[in-house]
């Protein structure tokens, strides 16, 4: 009977220690999956900015939009719902409600991005990025300068090619409002000086 009972002791503390460790295995393959999972979701994209100053000086700088969350269609017509109702406060406020879906680095600036939604198109697709915030007031520091007030959202337009590198349009500070014909419309601080984007590839 002892010896009987030491077997039988010994089969269950077997198929105990099997258990928990095929447990602990699944586990860890689920998290491995799921960290997986996230990693896949996530895109980086690089691109080159560079405008002109008023001075007629050309400027770069290094831009990297890193995506962690696209905006589905429903969000897109809450957005555009938004423009519609208080143009750019209303979306100011309605960004700010979300969580990040990213970030966005110009230089050494790193701000928090809330809304980028692709859509596909014949060679690739159109990223649009907006942040909460303005990126940088170009120009505001210039004598005659305009107001600040009213500017405060970022806006980024990327259009990746399948075929090569893409390009696109920055801009740092800018309003939104729906327009007499009821199309959306977008006006940046400094307008006659665009941030034009080259290089734009998936990193």
């Amino acid at each position: 009977m002892p010896l009987v009972r030491s077997m039988l002791f010994a089969h269950v503390m077997h198929t105990t220690t099997f258990t928990v460790v095929r447990s602990l295995v699944s586990s860890l393959v689920a998290s491995l999956c799921a960290v997986t999972l996230v990693h896949a979701q996530a895109e980086t994209f690089a691109a080159v900015a560079s405008m002109k100053t008023a001075g007629g000086v050309s400027t770069t700088a290094p831009l990297t939009v890193v995506v962690k969350q696209f905006a589905t269609d429903a969000d897109q017509a809450a957005l555009v719902a938004a423009v519609k109702t208080g143009n750019t406060a209303a979306v100011r406020d309605w960004l700010q409600k979300r969580p990040d879906a990213g970030t966005l680095q110009i230089g050494s600036r790193r701000t928090a991005i809330k809304y980028v939604y692709g859509r596909p198109t014949a060679d690739g697709r159109l990223i649009t990025v907006a942040t909460a915030e303005p990126i940088a007031f170009v120009g505001a520091g210039l004598p005659e300068a305009k107001p600040t007030a009213g500017y405060e959202l970022g806006l980024v337009l990327l259009n990746v090619t399948a075929s090569g590198p893409g390009h696109g349009e920055l801009s740092p500070a800018a309003k939104v409002r729906v327009n007499d014909q009821g199309a959306l419309v977008t006006e940046d601080y400094n307008a006659a000086n665009v941030v034009q984007l080259s290089n734009v590839v998936k990193k």
